[in-house]
């Protein structure tokens, strides 16, 4: 049987991202994770502080569960409210930013599929 090939658009949370999730994570992620990747990604690159006035409510929960998920290692509380201390920053895992990669490599970038 020949799969069909969905037709991608850029920052869409596709099948494709959606099964790369499920062998990077063991779950499928959601648009909301999906959509905050990118800025992870960008604050990593570039200031390593959150921006709390930048975050809704679903994202800092999201950071929560990432916390849990052992993914942030520092710069985030608990409860999802980013670290204001200047001494703090953002702390991912190796594997969580090579996930975050994969990931956005799908989204953004690999637009051939």
């Amino acid at each position: 049987m020949i799969k069909e090939i969905e037709k991608q658009s850029r920052g869409v949370l596709t099948t494709r991202i959606k099964e790369k999730s499920m062998e990077l994570f063991g779950r499928e992620i959601t648009r909301s994770e999906f959509r905050l990747m990118p800025y992870i990604q960008y604050t990593l690159v570039n200031t390593q502080k959150l921006n709390i006035q930048q975050l809704n409510q679903e994202e800092k929960d999201i950071l929560v569960q990432w916390v849990k998920d052992g993914f942030i290692e520092d710069g985030v509380t608990e409860c999802g409210r980013p670290m204001m201390s200047e001494r703090v920053c953002l702390k991912i895992t190796k594997e969580f930013w090579d996930a975050i990669q994969e990931i956005l490599w799908l989204g953004y970038a690999d637009l051939t599929h």
